[in-house]
């Protein structure tokens, strides 16, 4: 894989990892829907600046992610970003606090094992 390639991967992958944080991060900061109704809740999550910040973030990763496409087979690609797994995993805990359990570690490391042999196949 080339220098361009490994980095548009790894920006696709951190962009997944913090767009998935800002949108984590906005909606608990939402209301129930159930205490405001639909159309309120609509407004303040249009409103929420980490939802957007997360859109925003995914917007970018689109462009990123497109370009990645034209580079590298969909059966390549497609399983390289799946390393997002593992990030989302690793920032959930680090940023967010949350707990993760021995499964979910196992499961990650799993993933990112078929990731390293898919990425050899290069």
């Amino acid at each position: 894989m080339t220098v361009e390639i490994i980095t548009l991967i790894a920006i696709s992958i951190v962009c997944d990892v913090f767009g998935q944080i800002a949108f984590k991060i906005g909606a608990d900061r939402l209301p129930a829907a159930e205490t405001i109704g639909i159309p309120s809740f609509c407004a303040r999550m249009f409103g929420e600046p980490w939802l957007l910040a997360g859109i925003v973030i995914y917007v970018v990763e689109f462009i990123v992610w497109i370009r990645v496409l034209a580079l590298v087979p969909l059966g390549i690609a497609f399983p390289i970003a799946s390393l997002n797994i593992l990030g989302i995993t690793l920032a959930s805990h680090f940023f967010l606090g949350e707990a993760i359990t021995r499964k979910q570690w196992l499961g990650a490391v799993l993933i990112t094992g078929g990731v390293a042999i898919v990425a050899q196949s290069v």
